[in-house]
């Protein structure tokens, strides 16, 4: 599985096979490890709020598409699906600022998997963080060549 995303590393998700809202996002996968992926987004204006700063929808959008990611990269038998989703919002982002997002499963156990995933901003900031547990559905784990 982690060959089957390490082929689209530099691709925006607009132009490869994803779900619809993976490709509206636009991410760009950078890394992709064994439990551990990492993807650049560009905030563009209609991901903002009233403010013009990412919208925390958007942020906690963007942890949980990578977190998603990141599990299916671990080749897991069975379909996890997010049970909670806590996010820290910590700094802003504008229109046209490059974020950073990392994901990383903490730990993936036969009922509940936990995962992290963190944005950041071109300056290194940490803009927001998540932790997550899933929950395995017992049902196949989704073939993610179907999009």
């Amino acid at each position: 599985m982690i060959e089957y995303f390490r082929q689209y590393i530099g691709k925006p998700a607009g132009e490869i096979p994803a779900p619809p809202f993976t490709q509206w996002l636009n991410g760009k996968l950078l890394r992709v490890e064994p439990g551990e992926i990492e993807a650049e987004f560009v905030v563009r204006k209609e991901m903002t709020n009233p403010a013009g700063m990412l919208h925390g929808g958007i942020h906690a959008a963007i942890l949980d598409d990578v977190v998603g990611m990141t599990v299916a990269c671990c080749g897991l038998e069975n379909l996890y699906v997010s049970v909670n989703l806590y996010i820290d919002f910590l700094a802003p982002a504008k229109v046209g600022e490059t974020i950073i997002a990392r994901s990383k499963v903490i730990r993936a156990g036969k009922t509940i998997l936990n995962a992290t995933a963190e944005l950041y901003n071109q300056a290194g900031a940490l803009l927001s963080r998540a932790t997550t547990n899933m929950a395995n559905t017992g049902l196949p784990a989704l073939d993610v060549q179907q999009f």
